[in-house]
């Protein structure tokens, strides 16, 4: 996929990301272009093994330096999380059964309410290999579980990551700053212009002796109304279709000394069979 575009607006909001005792320079790379990727721009750390800054992480982050350059190394979780109103801690293992444990779905969107009223939240992630711990899950106020393979649930921490950085994005898609990329919609075509297509394109055969032999002309008709009227149409869409029609009436194909018309006429016969079935 492409990298960056200067010409966006960069979304740079949402919960903190918390990685609890990274090991490898390249996962926390991973994990900020995952969030990145959705929006998500603060990311801290707790005791990375390797140190902080990292020339590896920055690599695998695929220039999202704004995540990298912002990011935050802890001593602790309970410093890492001390300014925090709600957290969340993400694991795949059956805990005591304390806390609510919720689908990334809710999480998300318990995140952006609480985004919306002002709240700083979090997401705490935990080791490559232990994940997190239940002292580390005491700290949390809920726990996320994906819905994933029972038999083969183990996530890395990108993967994790980017799930949750994704269902974050989704949950705020109603607010236009968090789709920057739509396209605006196109108006509908409507029936009056869906029938000058069909007048347009049935002129246009009709001046080429398509319609051939003239008692099936009707049922032709017919079928080219059903093709052409089989998805909705949206108005500039009508445009390039008569634009397409009417730059045929007008040019030959190319190494044609004859025009289109005459062509059409001077291969008919042999295609009669298979247009009218």
């Amino acid at each position: 996929m492409a990298g960056t575009n200067s010409e966006r607006i960069l979304l740079a909001e949402g919960p903190a990301i918390i990685l609890m005792e990274p090991q490898l320079g390249e996962n926390i790379g991973m994990v900020a272009r995952a969030m990145a990727n959705f929006g998500l721009a603060e990311l801290r750390l707790v005791n990375p093994r390797d140190g902080w800054p990292s020339d590896k992480a920055r690599a695998a982050a695929a220039k999202a330096d704004h995540v990298i350059d912002g990011t935050v190394v802890f001593d602790t979780l309970e410093e890492a999380i001390a300014d925090l109103n709600f957290v969340y801690a993400t694991t795949a293992r059956q805990r005591d059964g304390f806390k609510p444990v919720r689908s990334p779905v809710t999480a998300a969107e318990t995140l952006r309410t609480k985004f919306r009223s002002g709240e700083k939240t979090g997401i705490l992630f935990g080791r490559e290999k232990s994940g997190l711990s239940n002292e580390d899950v005491a700290l949390a106020d809920e726990i996320v579980t994906f819905p994933v393979n029972p038999a083969f649930a183990s996530l890395n921490i990108a993967q994790a990551v980017l799930l949750m950085s994704y269902e974050w994005m989704k949950s705020g898609m109603d607010d236009v700053r968090a789709v920057p990329f739509d396209a605006p919609e196109q108006p509908p075509a409507t029936k009056d212009e869906l029938i000058g297509l069909f007048d347009h394109l049935e002129e246009a055969l009709e001046a080429r002796n398509y319609f051939h032999p003239a008692h099936k002309k009707p049922r032709m008709i017919e079928n080219l109304r059903a093709v052409f009227s089989r998805r909705a149409f949206t108005a500039p869409e009508i445009h390039v279709v008569r634009g397409i029609i009417s730059s045929l009436d007008r040019f030959a194909r190319p190494g044609q000394k004859a025009p289109a018309a005459k062509m059409l006429n001077e291969v008919h016969s042999t295609d009669d069979d298979e247009r009218n079935a």
